[in-house]
């Protein structure tokens, strides 16, 4: 029973204990010290960040050592031909023989390939006799003036004599003169079959497909029994050519210059090109012409350039890098601080001279600057600056040595566009 009575004793509830601690003042310890982080990062916001100022930026581009050919501007492009062409034949007809192969080279005039003659060498024959008919009836129209010349001439002496009529002698004289417009007429008979003979004889020749220049073939476009025609009469079963031949010659590479750096190029402008294939052969060059139209979708005007070097190598439609030079100086010349290329937004006149800001751990640091030439939307700084600097881009007149700067993103940029809109 006892036992019964402690248990019971245990199970009272102890009054006189004290609380259990409370929570709240936990929450509210944490809450106060996140409403103080808010309010630093919002101090952070206002006086620290946006006292730096918002710049855009551009980076400077080394362009070269003055001792040799500066490189002014780098382009891309493709070699091609000045004179390729697809020949074909100039009548419609089936092929009988193809004389080519791609690769092979073919000089001025050589034969490509034969068209079946059957139908030209029977329009040949025809004019041929055409030609024998004609010259015959020469021959008897001539016959029979020759016997009323004669006759004409005896009846003037016996007319002279009173021996014939005058009618009679005036018949004879009509007569020979119908036989001479007779022969005049079957003269130019026989010169108009003449020419129809030489037109057949053409079109024979027709028959045979020469290579209009030298050059090496490139595609082979037709088979022996296929029809082949300039006007593709036969639609999808008729070929149009029978090969495309390139003049090797007159290779060149053609390149599109954006529109902002066209300045910058001129002809006779000495030019070193780069082929995709082969990366370490430069090969020299020079700009025959700046072809004188833009294209308004891709903002670039097309150059030609001309290349110096001839080698197998270089076949039609090969991707190549140009780089524009600048006239080398000479060999004794001094060598000169290599220089760079600046936007000219970069280059403010501030007091006596010329100045640009650098970016540099944040702040921006005043340069001043030697200039050189201009070229297109950019100026060419010979001291102050090196390739890779960071510069600012139209700096606002309140910017000074050691300002705090921040680099505009394109990504704010479009923001704030989207939130004025």
């Amino acid at each position: 029973m006892n036992n019964s009575a402690d248990l019971l004793k245990e199970l009272r509830i102890d009054r006189s204990a004290p609380p259990p601690a409370s929570r709240r003042g936990l929450w509210i310890a944490l809450a106060a010290a996140a409403a103080v982080l808010v309010l630093a990062l919002a101090g952070w916001a206002l006086f620290g960040r946006d006292n730096a100022v918002e710049v855009k930026t551009a980076q400077v581009v080394a362009i070269g050592n003055g001792g040799g050919s500066a490189s002014v501007l780098d382009a891309t492009g493709y070699v091609v031909a000045r004179r390729m062409a697809t020949v074909s034949s100039k009548i419609t007809g089936k092929v009988r023989e193809v004389l080519i192969e791609e690769g092979q080279s073919v000089t001025a005039g050589q034969v490509m390939a034969t068209l079946d003659p059957i139908d030209a060498d029977a329009q040949r024959d025809l004019a041929a006799a055409q030609v024998g008919a004609a010259r015959s009836q020469i021959a008897g129209v001539q016959a029979q003036l020759r016997e009323a010349e004669a006759n004409a001439a005896r009846l003037g002496g016996l007319v002279r004599q009173q021996l014939v009529s005058k009618a009679q002698y005036d018949q004879a004289i009509a007569q020979r003169d119908a036989l001479r417009a007779q022969l005049n007429t079957a003269q130019r008979n026989a010169q108009v079959a003449s020419g129809g003979l030489r037109i057949a004889a053409q079109g024979v020749d027709n028959t045979v497909v020469r290579a209009p220049f030298a050059g090496v073939v490139i595609a082979k476009a037709a088979q022996p029994g296929e029809i082949v025609s300039p006007l593709s009469a036969g639609g999808g079963f008729t070929r149009t050519g029978i090969g495309t031949i390139v003049d090797m010659d007159s290779l060149e590479v053609e390149v599109d210059v954006g529109e902002a750096f066209i300045g910058r190029v001129q002809p006779k402008m000495p030019v070193e090109a780069t082929l995709n294939a082969y990366p370490d052969w430069k090969i020299p060059a020079e700009v025959i012409a700046i072809i004188p139209t833009a294209d308004r979708g891709k903002a670039t005007v097309k150059v030609r350039i001309a290349l110096k070097q001839r080698d197998a190598r270089i076949v039609p439609d090969m991707g190549v890098r140009v780089s524009f030079l600048e006239k080398a100086q000479p060999a004794n010349a001094v060598a000169a601080k290599p220089g760079v290329l600046v936007p000219a937004a970069a280059i403010v006149s501030r007091g006596e001279g010329q100045v640009a800001f650098v970016v540099a751990d944040g702040k921006a640091e005043r340069r001043t600057l030697k200039l050189g030439r201009t070229l297109g939307e950019d100026r060419e700084v010979l001291d102050g600056l090196a390739g890779g600097d960071t510069v600012v881009l139209d700096p606002p007149q309140g910017l000074v040595d050691g300002t705090a700067v921040r680099v505009a993103t394109d990504e704010g940029d479009s923001a704030s566009a989207d939130a004025s809109e």
